[in-house]
């Protein structure tokens, strides 16, 4: 595993809760839903084209708050292309995601990938991809 996922993997515990964290009763709405769904559309039909300009277009940056990470050409080298294996992006496509509030309040979708965690946040300019965290 390069330097780099490690640092990524290795930032992510602060950045993304435990699986069990999740708030009990914890549902959507049926509109955020909606928006979510719409989102995840686009993103996974980026991913089976593996379109990396796509992704990182619906994508937060810089990347998890890394300075080397601030735009969408560094994403896509040191980003995209280690963590969206050819066996990430199958997996995200037919992933469950998963609804989450995490305790700043920031509506969460959690697609689980073997030891990832894919995070996709709802923000001012709707739904972006936001981080990679560990599977514990």
């Amino acid at each position: 595993m390069g330097f780099f996922l490690r640092l990524v993997l290795a930032t992510a515990f602060v950045n993304v809760p435990p699986a069990g964290a999740q708030a009990k009763g914890a549902v959507a709405s049926p509109a955020l839903q909606k928006e979510f769904d719409g989102f995840i559309e686009k993103f996974r039909a980026a991913l089976r084209t593996n379109d990396s300009a796509a992704v990182a277009g619906m994508t937060r940056l810089p990347f998890m708050n890394h300075s080397e990470i601030r735009d969408a050409a560094q994403f896509r080298a040191k980003t995209y292309r280690t963590s969206f294996t050819a066996k990430n992006r199958a997996c995200i496509q037919r992933g469950k995601a998963v609804y989450d509030r995490d305790q700043e309040k920031n509506d969460n979708y959690l697609v689980f990938c073997g030891e990832l965690i894919f995070v996709f946040t709802k923000t001012p300019a709707g739904f972006l991809f936001t981080g990679i965290g560990v599977n514990d």
